[in-house]
């Protein structure tokens, strides 16, 4: 495969960390180190690795260490010693903290950062991060609210030197990029339907993790491993609870994003970048819900969300209708009587066929129905390609970090991504409401209670 070596984007004349340090060694010439000496044959220098922080080193950020361990990693962050004793253990030269804050103002050797911490902390650790110049990778959705999206967003864009990268791994792998070709081939012709579809909250996980319920009235104590003052972040205060965290944080409004913001930025971003889809002008949610002391605090059991875009240049307004909690869409009439949907996945619906694609990788992505697939010939492969897929999308980050030229899942890309995503959050919130969409201006024109959900307040002494 092609490494994806080469952007038009994002260049700007720079030059690269790895060609200032080549320049002044070449200008220096009698005092040059042989490769081998500095890393040894096959190794990367010490010279040229990253010092990276990790906030949130537990959880998903324990998984998300191993894809950037090829550099150096100085720093550990968690707010709970007991989730974050694995990656403790596994880096003890790393300094230890539980505030981000603390440790971003005492360690000055730091190059990047990684935040792999319950969605509504993802915002304020990414942009202290970014406002000191540090490189961020962030973890999918990349922000809790569409306001905390766009000003990160913004803050990435204006710091010409940061590179970013959003964790929906399935952007770097192949199967997003053939779909991207065919559309433009014209595969299928003209889309102007898509279909996306996960067995979350309730195929992906236990029940357990999952919970629909009003707030716990129980206050047992805070286990002694935890801060959850730091914790909570800038979540209004309410008395801890295990049904809250470390795990369960998902289900609750003042914390996660639900199964649509947990998987919607990897299934729906196939056709959010094939089709070009940008901002939605129209969003609308019906839910499971209706007790009112349960539907305000945790996310629904199952929700269907309707989206509409206009149309963008050559190609058709689409309407996009996502599903979750074991929902699926209606069969295509394209489809052949023996095909099945998957648990997760989604359907494109074009003029001359339709394409589905699932949780199975470059092996899942089918032309419907087959005998169409059998007469297609595959186009040529016009988009650069990362190494090693959506393993390697920790390292196409590292990549940019050190070469200048953006990742492909950068936050120009990944945070409108993610607003398209948190829009169905806050339609569920005013469930059966068709809200009207000012993606510009970023505001519903025709519900002012929608509206006070793009930017919930912080708690006191919490600042984005």
């Amino acid at each position: 495969m092609e490494n994806l070596k080469s952007s038009p984007k994002g260049q700007n004349g720079r030059i690269s960390r790895r060609d200032f340090v080549r320049g002044a060694a070449a200008a220096a010439a009698f005092t040059i180190v042989p490769r081998h000496v500095l890393g040894g044959p096959g190794q990367i220098p010490p010279s040229e690795k990253l010092n990276i922080a990790v906030i949130g080193a537990g959880g998903r950020g324990g998984d998300d260490i191993k894809g950037i361990s090829t550099e150096n990693i100085v720093a550990l962050c968690d707010v709970d010693d007991r989730m974050a004793a694995n990656a403790f253990n596994a880096y003890p030269q790393a300094k230890k903290y539980r505030d981000f804050r603390k440790m971003l103002e005492k360690e000055k050797n730091i190059d990047a950062v990684l935040v792999a911490t319950p969605d509504h902390t993802h915002a304020v650790a990414a942009m202290m991060a970014i406002k000191m110049g540090k490189h961020v990778f962030c973890e999918k959705p990349l922000a809790h609210s569409i306001y905390e999206v766009r000003k990160v967003t913004e803050a990435a864009r204006e710091n010409k030197k940061v590179q970013t990268q959003m964790g929906n791994q399935g952007h770097s792998a192949e199967h997003i990029r053939m779909l991207c070709e065919w559309i433009a081939d014209g595969a299928i012709g003209k889309v102007t339907e898509v279909h996306a579809w996960s067995d979350r909250p309730v195929g992906g996980q236990p029940w357990s993790d999952f919970l629909i319920m009003a707030r716990p009235k129980d206050t047992p104590p805070v286990p002694s491993t935890l801060d959850w003052d730091l914790w909570l972040g800038p979540a209004q205060f309410r008395p801890y609870n295990p049904d809250y965290c470390p795990t369960k944080w998902r289900s609750w409004w003042d914390f996660g994003c639900g199964a649509l913001g947990d998987m919607g930025c990897h299934i729906l971003d196939p056709a959010f970048w094939a089709l070009k889809l940008g901002h939605p002008t129209v969003v609308q949610a019906t839910t499971t819900h209706w007790e009112p002391g349960v539907s305000s605090e945790t996310f629904p059991r199952a929700s269907i969300v309707r989206y509409e875009f206009p149309a963008r240049g050559d190609l058709p307004a689409v309407k996009l209708t996502w599903y979750d909690g074991r929902l699926k869409p209606p069969i295509p009439d394209c489809f052949e009587s023996n095909r099945r949907l998957g648990n997760n996945g989604a359907i494109l619906i074009g003029e001359k066929a339709a394409i589905i694609h699932d949780s199975h990788g470059a092996s899942g992505l089918r032309i419907v129905p087959e005998s169409k697939m059998r007469e297609y010939k595959l186009p040529p492969k016009t988009i650069p390609r990362v190494e090693n897929g959506d393993a390697g999308h920790e390292q196409d980050w590292i990549r940019a970090c050190k070469d200048g030229i953006p990742a492909s899942a950068n936050f120009d890309y990944g945070g409108p991504l993610t607003e398209m995503v948190l829009l169905g959050v806050v339609a569920m919130r005013v469930k059966d409401q068709r809200l009207q969409w000012d993606g510009e201006n970023m505001k519903f024109t025709n519900n002012e209670q929608a509206n006070e959900f793009v930017q919930p307040p912080y708690r006191e002494g919490w600042t984005l």
